[in-house]
């Protein structure tokens, strides 16, 4: 049997499916506003000196970029639980574990290389 994609009905008819939602320019629009927003305050946080240590500039601009990721994953890729029946973020969940697991690793393995593996005598000579 042969299904006739061309039918004037057969886009309507997946409509209700959960898969991708058409950009709108409002929606564009959106995202692109609250991203050159997103932007511009880290720049301004680093060139004004607004916050008082620059660790608590560097967590702000982590944060921020987050924030942006969501926004860009939000209204340009169209991500949402909605979309292509969740699986589309069931895959970044996916993929946000196994790299936070990869990264922890990482950290963890280099610390304990260089805490275990680095020779005594050149701890004692830092401390000089």
């Amino acid at each position: 049997m042969s299904h006739d994609h061309a039918t004037p009905g057969h886009h309507a008819a997946h409509a209700g499916e959960g898969g991708h939602a058409p950009g709108t320019f409002k929606g564009y629009m959106t995202g692109f506003i609250l991203s050159v927003i997103l932007t511009v305050i880290p720049f301004w946080l680093v060139m004004d000196g607004v916050l008082a240590s620059s660790s608590a500039t560097a967590l702000a601009i982590l944060l921020i970029g987050a924030v942006q990721m969501v926004v860009h994953m939000v209204y340009f890729l169209h991500m949402s639980p909605r979309s292509e029946g969740g699986w589309t973020l069931l895959a970044l969940i996916f993929t946000v574990i196994i790299v936070a697991i990869a990264l922890a690793g990482s950290l963890w393995v280099m610390y304990h290389l260089n805490v275990n593996m680095m020779p005594e005598h050149l701890h004692d000579m830092t401390s000089m």
